[in-house]
């Protein structure tokens, strides 16, 4: 990408799109950032980060391309997430009610795959969300804490393939298991919510939380994240691992992470 051009970020919550500015800033010295922030879910802080910024209500589709057309981007990326209970509670704008009116189902794919047509109708391209991270892709094998035993790999391998047949089927990206039991499958409650219910099912002995991507994952939006919250949540309930799929899950807050995970004796590995 040249370092002239400008690049729209629509940012959701949590510690990603400061993590993407970050990485943008070192990797591409001189672009312009201009950020589509959203009313209680973006940090404030991230405007003393960004050439320009703009806070909008989710659902206000058409300010957004408003504000990106008139600051030049014409690439836009979606950083960090926006919380169920705000995404499926719009108070949506023209722009938004035409699009919503064309999707025959209306899940989080759909409506950010319909969210990237709309940019391409306004000459703006919607770049992967896992660009200029590359080093926060974590390859196959030991990540940080405690090496996997056996048990636990062939627990990973297990979850691993649950996880593909659920997500392939939109339920969810996320299960926890143990022992060849699947404890907890993740779908509208969220990541944590499942690690929260596993964690109690499995009382906290044995207990794996495994996270993929979609057989078909668009990189563009929903990309697989874990991160310091993540591990917060396993430790509190009892999780002793985590298997990722290598290359295709971010790995975000990676000292933090590696911390806990020597606290807590939580280990991390990539499956390939």
């Amino acid at each position: 990408m040249p370092a002239n051009r400008t690049l729209g970020i629509i940012a959701g919550n949590g510690v990603y799109p400061e993590t993407f500015i970050a990485a943008a800033r070192r990797q591409a010295p001189g672009i312009r950032l201009v950020i589509a922030a959203f009313e209680n879910e973006t940090k404030p802080e991230l405007g003393g980060l960004a050439d320009a910024i703009e806070w909008l209500r989710v659902g206000q589709l058409g300010k957004m391309l408003k504000f990106f057309r008139k600051e030049g981007a014409t690439e836009a990326v979606m950083v960090g997430q926006i919380a169920p209970k705000n995404l499926f509670d719009l108070r949506p704008d023209l722009r938004t009610l035409m699009l919503l009116a064309r999707l025959k189902e209306r899940n989080a794919e759909t409506l950010f795959g319909g969210i990237a047509e709309e940019l391409a109708k306004d000459g703006i391209t919607l770049l992967p969300a896992t660009t200029f991270l590359d080093d926060h892709l974590p390859g196959p094998g030991h990540v940080c804490g405690p090496v996997f035993s056996k048990r636990q790999l062939a627990d990973a391998e297990f979850g691993f393939r649950i996880a593909k047949a659920t997500s392939a089927l939109d339920i969810g990206q996320t299960v926890v298991v143990r022992h060849g039991t699947v404890l907890a499958v993740e779908a509208f409650e969220g990541t944590n919510a499942c690690i929260r219910r596993g964690g109690e099912l499995g009382r906290g002995k044995d207990v794996l939380l495994v996270k993929v991507s979609k057989p078909q994952q668009d990189f563009r939006f929903d990309v697989p994240v874990i991160g310091q919250h993540t591990l917060e949540t396993c430790a509190a309930a009892g999780v002793a691992g985590i298997a990722i799929e290598a290359g295709r899950t971010l790995m975000l807050e990676r000292s933090a992470v590696e911390r806990l995970c020597q606290l807590h004796k939580i280990g991390i590995h990539a499956m390939a």
